[in-house]
């Protein structure tokens, strides 16, 4: 729906009053939510204005209530009152935190007291009784922290304080554990109670920026609650928790492409982003007994426990827990559905673009046992940094951050330890246990174009050959090259479609095979991006992986053919693109919409197909009509698996069979695959 621009009496409001302490959902004597009408767009953000709704109070306690956090009673305003006010109000009714008709305090005219509806009427009313509390909210878009915004959180034995926005509260940077010696094992937080997470922490060390002290993770959320112990698992929101990606050398939780401001408030979860310790720091291993590696994924665990003992303070139902993550964050995923550890800590899981097969792919679902790590990674490390191994573990405590990162050499390889990792893959017969959980995961149409060069001629033998893929595809006649006017971007057509077969695509699809052959999982649900926007700094042998540009598509034309390249699916799923990048098309933004909408539903329902009811009460209406116009995501079923299993996404997205399918057969990368 189109809204009008706000009318002057809500843009003339005074300055943000500071409140005289900093407030907190005890102090003001209620549940806290933030409601904003969030249609994604970037460029429009700005007129759009949240609110912020306090659990019942007598009259006499609203004044105060809001001047606690800054803020009045919410002016009588009838442009917004009948415009976003009530999809805000209606989404109310429709969670259950309110019954349809309820009237919510807002300021008072000529000494009479007032509440609005759900329908936008204000009525005067009795200044008797209890009503929720409606405050203005005047944070803006994507602003920092500043006094008047502050917000405490009184979590268990930690008392955090953070900020709000526009879009959410957010709270930057909380410690999740103490800072492990170097090649140590993560252990509970015992530091400050009283933590300031108005900032992001630091990366973990990669390349030539971080710190070791980085183990830091961040939450947004669009709700509050006074009393965490006594707020029903009804009220609390589903956790939607983020594991970056970066090929385990680089990457951090802080990353502006992975902002929750939008999830939170648009799909009404709590997202939690965090940092894990990367390249050598995070993974190395030794023979030694002790140091068994995958500190990275221990630190994701250590950050799943965290979020069990504290997120119900900050609204999360530590219940309801999908943990994500994309390319190196999707093996993560990957480790921790057979992780004894973490396994019983999430209830669904969301790999996205997870690397499986061939060549650099391999490692990431294929583990290293410790010897072989040793003589693939660690050897050349002592070598090159002249320790030995009688005092390799001393040697390396003793070695510069940056210098380890940087060498020739690295370990950034999940390993077989013994704890964390029992098994050399994910068991996926039926042999072994994995998290009996709701899955939803696929890949890029175009993924592993990410992972090759460009051809240097137009040979296509040569080509393969150049990126150690198998010859024996050349003149077959699956693998048949187009005829285009650029005979190199013809080849690159063969050689991204083989990469992508051999290192994502087949066995991606495969893992979804034997999950139901088995019945490993609650459900899984399988998609392929078909329509992409490549992040900025990303783009792998540009200009592949952008649209065309042509006369009436300054930006490029996404109607038109381009690799569908790993990352491209980001700004989607998190709304985040930024303002740089400017829409290319009139369905960029709705995808967006449709996107985080189906990204968020399975967070909140396990079913990536959002309630219309949920749609309607919230005013999506494109993503209703547009929901309506198209065939429902089904699931990957019994029923499904030989005909329809697999979601291609784009503008119109439709159901259809495993892609390349017959290709993969032939490259030795079956369904059946995994037993």
């Amino acid at each position: 729906m189109a809204f009008l621009a706000l009318t002057s009496i809500w843009l003339c409001l005074p300055p943000l009053a500071t409140p005289l302490s900093i407030p907190s959902s005890t102090s003001i004597g209620g549940d806290l939510t933030l409601l904003y009408y969030n249609d994604l767009d970037v460029y429009t953000a700005s007129q759009h204005k949240s609110v912020l709704l306090v659990s019942p109070q007598t009259h006499s306690n609203t004044v105060s209530a809001c001047e606690a956090l800054g803020e009045t009673l919410l002016p009588v305003n009838e442009t917004f009152l009948t415009t976003e006010l009530i999809p805000l109000l209606q989404y109310q009714a429709y969670e259950g935190a309110y019954g349809e008709g309820q009237l919510y305090w807002v300021a008072s005219t000529s000494n009479t007291c007032q509440a609005v509806d759900d329908s936008g009427a204000v009525s005067a009313v009795s200044c008797d009784g209890e009503l929720p509390v409606l405050c203005s909210q005047s944070a803006g878009y994507g602003v920092s922290a500043e006094p008047a915004t502050l917000l405490t959180v009184n979590a268990n034995d930690l008392e955090i304080t953070g900020y709000r926005d526009q879009r959410s509260f957010r709270f930057e940077g909380i410690p999740y554990v103490d800072q492990p010696e170097r090649f140590t094992y993560p252990t509970t937080y015992t530091g400050s109670r009283t933590l300031n997470a108005t900032e992001y922490g630091s990366e973990c060390v990669q390349a030539n920026s971080g710190s070791e002290d980085c183990l830091f993770l961040n939450i947004y959320t669009p709700y509050i609650p006074q009393d965490a112990t006594s707020t029903s698992s009804s009220q609390l929101k589903p956790v939607f928790f983020w594991i970056h990606g970066g090929a385990f050398i680089g990457g951090t939780g802080a990353d502006p492409t992975f902002d929750g401001g939008n999830m939170a408030s648009r799909g009404d979860v709590v997202v939690v982003t965090i940092n894990y310790r990367l390249s050598t720091l995070g993974f190395l291993a030794l023979e030694d007994g002790v140091t068994n590696g995958n500190f990275g994924l221990a630190d994701q665990i250590a950050a799943l426990d965290w979020v069990r003992e504290y997120i119900a303070a900050f609204g999360g139902d530590v219940n309801r827990i999908t943990i994500s993550g994309q390319s190196a964050g999707a093996g993560s995923v990957r480790a921790l559905l057979g992780a004894p550890p973490a396994i019983g800590k999430y209830a669904a899981a969301i790999p996205m673009s997870n690397l499986a097969g061939s060549d650099y792919a391999t490692t990431y679902s294929l583990y290293y046992t410790i010897p072989e790590e040793v003589s693939t990674v660690v050897e050349p490390i002592l070598e090159e940094t002249g320790c030995n191994t009688t005092d390799a573990l001393e040697c390396l405590r003793a070695y510069d951050a940056y210098g380890l990162v940087n060498l020739a050499t690295v370990a950034r390889f999940v390993v077989v330890d013994g704890t964390i990792v029992t098994h050399t893959e994910l068991v996926l017969n039926g042999t072994a246990p994995v998290a009996n959980v709701h899955t939803m995961m696929g890949y890029m149409r175009d993924d592993g174009a990410a992972f090759i060069g460009y051809p240097t001629s137009a040979n296509l033998t040569q080509g393969i050959i150049e990126q150690d893929l198998p010859t024996s595809v050349v003149g077959n006649p699956l693998f048949t090259p187009p005829t285009g006017p650029n005979a190199t971007l013809d080849v690159f057509n063969v050689t991204a479609r083989v990469a992508t077969d051999m290192e994502f695509r087949c066995l991606d699809q495969a893992t979804a095979y034997s999950a139901i052959e088995h019945d490993l999982f609650e459900s899984v649900w399988f998609y392929q991006f078909n329509r992409t926007y490549q992040p900025t700094g990303y783009s792998p042998n540009y200009p592949v992986c952008n649209a065309p540009i042509d006369a009436t598509h300054p930006y490029g034309d996404p109607s038109q053919e381009y690799f569908k390249c790993h990352s491209g699916e980001l700004y989607y799923v998190f709304a985040t693109l930024p303002t740089t990048q400017p829409y290319r098309d009139d369905e960029d933004l709705p995808f967006m919409q449709f996107m985080l909408d189906a990204w968020t539903s399975f967070a909140r329902t396990y079913n990536p197909n959002p309630d219309p009811a949920y749609l309607a009460a919230r005013w999506y209406n494109g993503t209703l009509a547009h929901l309506a116009q198209q065939s429902p995501w089904l699931p990957v079923t019994s029923e499904t698996l030989a005909t329809t299993p697999l979601r291609t996404l784009q503008y119109e997205s439709f159901m259809t069979a495993f892609a390349e399918q017959e290709q993969c057969d032939y490259v030795g990368y079956p369904l059946n695959y995994f037993g």
